[in-house]
Formats: structure tokens, C-alpha cells, sequence
């Protein structure tokens, strides 16, 4: 993980955040805070995420940051709950659908942030990577509802048609990564790859080994390089993920991100133990 962040050259400075989902409680694949530990300690930053839309375990910040205590990560860095002191709204700069995102206002605070993703399947995205985790995961309580809905509604949780929930998600992106210009950067970890989120609290067990840690200063083009090694794998398991990223369209995503001028789909796989 740390040569995975070196080899980017773009170093995080000042206030640190590390974007990552703590995890519903019940479930059991989401990143291992021992994986993490010493990367994070590196960088003295401190471990963000927003509450939930959903009814669960993480969608107040009382019972988010019990969820932090439980699954170990207050042991390793200080936790902050991005929406425990309200929300902001920031343009989506040209989003089809969205025409603003509404994110955790904490998030503001932060000179840097580290999106540090655990790339899996998804029940409602097909999969969840990098995209993923800075669209809905710094997307406040409401925002998430938002983002859910086509930006019908942030105040109750309502899905809208699959393409355009697909499409919001990529227009939340949008948001994020203009907002950050060039202090942002991305690690998916690809481990533990369920069909479903850490934030279901039943997930199913993975059915393939894991693949490997990968990085980049592009959220598109690691998206899309996560997807083809799941599809390049010579892991018979393989096709359970496959087939729950297809039936929801998962890559619409990855395409409307690029169409925003979010990065590339293209890109040049460099294996780091062969350097």
C-alpha cells in the first residue's frame, strides 16, 4: 500500500483525509484497520466517512462512530463523521442528472484527502470502487438520498430508475474531484470481493481470491482497471461478481465519469513488484 502511494508523486499535505467505509455492523469483509494501520499512521490522517441513507447501524453519528469503536478503527487514527455538524451543497459542473451535491460539511475542513476504497460488488451499483467512495461516501445522510433518488428527494429513501441512479453517482463524482483539484488521490484495494457492500450487514462470502492493491491519480481509470482484472482472472469464482457488476450496469458509471471529463478509461497497468 505504501508503494502504491509512493509511486503516485503526489505527496498528502496538511490536514489528511482517509476516505473509507468502517463497515455495517454484521458484516465481516470490509478493509481490515490492521491492513491499514500503518499506512494511515503515516500520513497522520484521519479516518472519514459520512452516515448512512439507509436504516442501519451507521445512519446517525452516535451509532456511526460506535460502529468505528467496535470494528476497531478508533485504535488506529482519529475518526471523523464528515455530516455530524450539517451538509453543504457543491455544484456538479455540468452532471446530467445531479446539478448539485450535497456532502458532509466537514469534509471542507480537509487540505487532502486519500480515497481509500475496497473495491467489491454492489446490489444497487453492480460494484463499488473509487467512484463509489466519493460520490455516496462523502455525500451526507441526505445527500446519499439524494444521489439515490435522481435528486428527487433527500428526505426519504427513494431509488429512481438504475441508468440514472448510475448517471447521479458519476455526476456526484463530478462535484468531488473539481472541488479537490489536485489534492485528492485513489487506492482500491481488491480483497475479500463479495457480490455485496460493507455496508450490508449480511454479505455474501467472497467466492474468489483476492487480486491486489492498485492506485492512481485517476478515480475512472482505476475503476475500470479493477473491473478487467476481476474479468482477466483465471479464478472460476469470478463469475458470481461478474455477473451482479453486469445485471446492474455497473460500468454505465465508470462511461458517464469519463463523458463528465472525470479521467480515462484507458490506462497502463505497471506491476509494482516487478519494478
Amino acid at each position: 500500500m505504501q508503494k502504491c502511494y509512493d509511486v503516485l508523486g503526489r505527496k498528502a499535505t496538511g490536514k489528511v483525509a482517509i476516505k473509507l467505509s468502517m463497515g455495517e455492523p454484521g458484516g465481516h469483509n470490509f478493509l481490515n484497520p490492521d491492513l491499514v494501520k500503518q499506512f494511515i499512521g503515516s500520513l497522520n490522517g484521519t479516518i472519514v466517512d459520512c452516515n448512512t441513507g439507509y436504516g442501519g447501524k451507521r445512519d446517525t453519528t452516535e451509532s456511526h462512530l460506535k460502529a468505528a469503536e467496535d470494528h476497531g478503527w478508533t485504535k488506529i487514527a482519529p475518526v471523523d463523521i464528515m455530516d455530524s455538524e450539517g451538509e453543504v451543497s457543491i455544484p456538479t459542473n455540468g452532471g446530467k442528472i445531479l446539478k448539485e451535491d450535497v456532502i458532509g460539511k466537514k469534509w471542507l475542513d480537509y487540505d487532502f484527502t486519500v480515497v481509500l476504497s475496497h473495491f467489491k460488488g454492489h446490489v444497487a451499483g453492480g460494484f463499488g470502487g473509487a467512484l463509489k467512495n466519493i460520490s455516496i461516501g462523502i455525500a451526507s445522510h441526505r445527500g446519499k438520498r439524494f444521489i439515490h433518488s435522481g435528486g428527487k428527494t433527500g428526505d426519504a429513501w427513494e431509488m429512481c430508475e438504475q441508468d440514472k441512479f448510475l448517471e447521479s453517482m458519476a455526476d456526484a463524482s463530478k462535484a468531488i474531484v473539481d472541488k479537490a483539484g489536485d489534492k485528492i488521490l485513489y487506492i482500491s484495494v481488491m480483497n475479500n470481493l463479495s457480490v455485496d457492500c460493507d455496508c450490508d450487514a449480511h454479505p455474501a462470502d467472497p467466492k474468489m481470491k483476492d487480486i491486489g492493491i492498485l492506485s492512481s491519480l485517476d478515480p475512472v481509470a482505476l475503476d475500470k482497471a479493477c473491473v478487467d482484472l476481476v474479468y482477466a482472472s483465471d479464478d472460476p469464482g469470478k463469475k458470481d461478481l461478474i455477473e451482479r457488476m453486469e445485471s446492474r450496469h455497473g460500468i454505465h458509471t465508470v462511461e458517464c465519469a469519463e463523458q463528465l471529463g472525470i479521467g480515462t478509461q484507458q490506462y497502463e497497468l505497471i506491476d509494482l513488484d516487478k519494478q
